[in-house]
């Protein structure tokens, strides 16, 4: 517990809240329920061993500070996390009724070693981001992003049967997001792509024949299943200007699909978008 000061303000609450919850308590000397509320924070803090901290401002000598957030009433308490306010109360609360508060501020569990996991995928540790992802869902089961992330990673690493299975364990409404139809689109592409003519003979059919639509989405599916996303584009937007109806509009669908999942170049699935908007209109 520290007491703070509009001098120390952004340090002891706005940087701290930053690395854990922060409890702002505006408190007096001469108020009965704030001698029952402050031992009791104070307790819970050390309760807690530092998973959230507390931060006293006595009204009486920083009147600025109370000023600035309205205190028409103590004891008041700010919750902030993340630099910026989140809940707030006023009056002594029973302990029960404390506990709920504070643990409503923790950070989930299984949220960290996602995290943790993002950040390896960031530096290319794939090793890495899979064992935290594995942590994450077995804190959480229900974290569906998670999972789909674990099921992209296991889609990197080769292994398209392990990512369909973390596909299917997505609750039925992640199952709708744009970006888990499109994670759904490349994988089946790469488990696919051992049932499909091989490319070259793909590529042999479609030069013999530019009409012959199904070579051409299989030899787009070789190409979503490595990431070609250009090559993909150019076969599927031939398909959408010969034929719409083909595959009940599989050219359209397709490309839409491949936009999420391209979405790290921009630039090329903005070129892509104006050139199916052309071929649509």
């Amino acid at each position: 517990m520290i007491e703070t000061s509009l001098e120390r303000f952004q340090a002891d609450v706005i940087d701290a809240s930053m690395q854990v919850p922060v409890l702002l308590d505006f408190w007096a000397p001469w108020c009965g329920p704030c001698k029952t509320l402050g031992p009791m924070l104070e307790k819970l803090e050390q309760q807690y061993g530092g998973r959230f901290r507390l931060v006293k401002v006595n009204t009486e000598e920083h009147q600025q500070l109370a000023q600035h957030f309205r205190i028409r009433s103590i004891p008041t308490v700010y919750a902030f996390v993340g630099g910026r306010p989140v809940d707030q109360f006023q009056g002594a609360l029973p302990e029960a009724q404390l506990r709920e508060f504070i643990d409503r501020l923790m950070p989930n569990p299984s949220d960290i070693e996602l995290d943790t996991a993002l950040q390896c995928i960031e530096q290319g540790d794939l090793a890495g981001a899979a064992e935290h992802l594995r942590k994450a869902l077995a804190l959480d089961p229900a974290n569906d992003t998670a999972r789909m992330t674990y099921a992209q990673v296991l889609l990197d690493g080769d292994d398209a049967a392990a990512a369909k299975a973390q596909w299917d364990a997505l609750s039925a409404a992640a199952r709708q997001d744009p970006h888990a139809q499109a994670l759904l689109a490349r994988i089946e592409a790469v488990l696919k792509e051992n049932t499909l003519p091989p490319a070259p003979a793909l590529e042999a059919r479609v030069l013999a024949n530019p009409a012959d639509l199904q070579a051409r989405l299989e030899l787009a599916q070789h190409f979503i299943a490595h990431k070609a996303w250009e090559l993909a584009f150019e076969q599927l937007i031939e398909i959408v200007q010969r034929d719409r109806a083909f595959g009940d509009d599989i050219g359209r669908k397709t490309m839409v699909q491949v936009f999420d999942l391209a979405a790290s170049q921009p630039q090329l699935v903005s070129a892509w978008r104006r050139r199916l908007s052309s071929a649509l209109n």
